[in-house]
């Protein structure tokens, strides 16, 4: 049963819930600054729903940078599910185009676990190219891979959102923003928008800066051009994704989205269990599917040593330990995370308004995603 919060954590949660509440207490007792949102339902129930600090209330929204890529994943899952989508089926089957520079035998399953090399285009896209529909793919389709197809993976952080947007196009016709809010996201009326209506603008909240320790970034440990070239400077007008209106307007699935942390649960949960008995959007099988490890260890382009993906989503790691051997989910740059584990029934969703340096998932939600997945229901 759901009890309201009598101290400085506002909201509900579940009695058995009080170590994380506990937490979340010392947390914002520790850090004035502290900010956040935490929800989560385990087997289609709300067990948590909670917020705290100065800058977020329980309905604020944010842009999350990559959570945003929940929606985009869960997208895929439909197609899938409904047959429209067959994973092993070669890139150029849905997209002939796509065939040229190296990229003939590129299979959707390796597009969509950022094996395909194409964590960039060569020349580096443009702003105006990546909040586009069709000129960042275009581009993308004529550029020869960074790495032969896969032989390696590395994070696709913006690209998979405009490849992504072209495979909803070519097999649905809409775009994946419209394929999304019409299939997923007005079914359940989740606060999770690729794109936000303007008459939810008074509830966006603009994340604050990450702070580096001392005030200095440490310097890079190791040479990484890969880096460089996916998330440095741009040629023509520079944008801010998670704070310019032109990004979360246009809403990039791969990196701007709105929503909150209820949000964010509130989807995965929908997708996964169905909420208070209604059915899942997705059945167990696609799940399992989208669900299924594609690719660990080493990531070509941010040079870390412990990285997973399944389809889209990311798989846990040492870094993000946030759940079973089966649960999926993505974190964001700026702290947020959402994530669901079939085998436990939970979903997990969480923002922050100034998450730790150096960005990424929270570890503080990281945590609480696990010890609630680790419970006895």
């Amino acid at each position: 049963m759901l009890k309201t919060c009598g101290g400085t954590v506002r909201g509900e949660a579940d009695d058995r819930l009080g170590s994380v509440i506990d937490r979340l207490e010392g947390h914002l007792a520790a850090d004035p600054d502290y900010s956040f949102q935490m929800t989560a339902y385990v087997g289609g129930q709300l067990v948590l729903d909670v917020h705290g600090g100065r800058h977020l209330e329980a309905d604020s929204l944010m842009v999350p940078a990559s959570v945003s890529k929940n929606a985009l994943a869960l997208s895929v899952g439909l197609l899938v599910q409904r047959g429209l989508l067959d994973l092993d089926a070669p890139v150029r089957e849905w997209w002939p185009e796509f065939a040229t520079a190296g990229k003939e035998r590129v299979t959707t399953r390796q597009l969509l676990s950022h094996q395909a090399g194409l964590p960039e285009a060569d020349p580096i896209l443009s702003w105006d190219e990546i909040l586009d529909h069709h000129a960042g793919s275009e581009r993308l389709a004529r550029s020869r891979p960074f790495w032969h197809p896969g032989s390696a993976f590395g994070y696709h952080a913006l690209t998979i959102g405009n490849l992504v947007d072209t495979l909803v196009q070519r097999i649905d016709g809409r775009t994946v923003q419209g394929f999304y809010e019409d299939e997923l996201r007005s079914r359940v009326g989740a606060d999770f928008f690729l794109g936000l209506p303007p008459e939810h603008d008074s509830r966006l909240v603009t994340p604050l800066e990450l702070v580096p320790p001392l005030g200095e970034p440490p310097a890079p440990t190791r040479h990484n051009p890969m880096l460089a070239t996916a998330f440095g400077p741009r040629p023509g007008e520079q944008i801010d994704m998670v704070r310019d209106e032109r990004s979360w307007r246009f809403g990039h699935p791969a990196v701007s989205a709105a929503t909150s942390a209820r949000g964010i649960a509130t989807l995965l949960a929908a997708a996964t269990t169905g909420i208070d008995g209604t059915p899942a959007l997705l059945d167990a099988d696609t799940v399992s599917i989208i669900g299924e490890q594609q690719v660990r260890g080493y990531d070509e382009v941010l040079g870390q040593d412990d990285r997973a993906h399944a389809i889209v989503f990311q798989k846990p790691s040492q870094q993000l330990a946030f759940g079973g051997p089966r649960s999926f989910g993505h974190d964001g740059a700026m702290g947020a995370l959402g994530c669901a584990d079939p085998s436990s029934g939970v979903a997990f969703g969480y923002t922050v308004a100034r998450g730790p340096w150096p960005g990424g998932g929270d570890p503080r939600a990281v945590r609480a995603a696990r010890e609630i997945g680790e419970m006895a229901w």
